[in-house]
């Protein structure tokens, strides 16, 4: 079982899929009650989470997870087994037991896999997945996921003084803020931005 039922629970629908590769398995839709004591994030407590082709995200705290290049890795095979993407489960339940408050961007993943030639590397990094566990992860413990509008200069403001480097290109990993001078990771200063802008969504900022 991928979790233990909780008590009390009504099995409304079940149904058995077969993959490619011959296994067997039973998804299971169950309704029950619960109360869930919402969770407060403070400051501490919250994270910010920046898209990375490369790495999957960069989060606010300069970490990122490495993760293997399924797409890359079974291409020659995808017509007979599926992709493996468990690791996703286990880092969104990390992630969601570790913080009170996640905040991630709103991005068009199909159109960034469709676009700038990013289409194998979107397709490996399974963020939109992520965020699809994270949100449930996180309301199972009263915790929130707060999502960033995707407009929002998260990679061309300067998380010090919160100048915006309109003339940043894609092509620069690494600037430096031209009004205070602060040598900035252009995916970790992504992430402090979509935290802090997380914050202030939360009113904790």
């Amino acid at each position: 079982m991928h979790r233990p039922l909780p008590q009390n629970v009504i099995i409304k629908s079940a149904t058995i899929s077969q993959t490619p590769t011959g296994k067997y398995y039973i998804a299971i839709v169950v309704q029950y009650e619960v109360q869930i004591k919402p969770i407060t994030p403070t400051v501490e407590t919250t994270i910010g989470l920046d898209y990375s082709s490369k790495a999957l995200f960069v989060d606010s705290k300069t970490n990122s997870p490495d993760y293997p290049k399924y797409y890359r890795q079974a291409e020659a095979r995808l017509k007979r087994e599926p992709r493996k993407l468990s690791k996703r489960h286990q880092l969104s339940r990390q992630i969601a037991n570790a913080y009170d408050g996640v905040a991630i961007e709103n991005l068009n993943m199909r159109g960034m896999a469709q676009g700038l030639n990013l289409a194998k590397s979107t397709n490996d990094n399974g963020f939109g997945m992520l965020k699809t566990f994270l949100a449930y992860k996180l309301a199972d413990q009263g915790k929130q996921l707060v999502i960033i509008d995707k407009w929002y200069p998260s990679s061309k403001l300067c998380h010090i003084c919160k100048h915006e480097n309109k003339e940043l290109t894609l092509a620069d990993r690494n600037w430096t803020c031209p009004h205070c001078g602060t040598e900035l990771d252009r995916d970790v200063n992504a992430a402090i931005n979509i935290k802090n802008e997380g914050c202030r969504i939360l009113g904790i900022a």
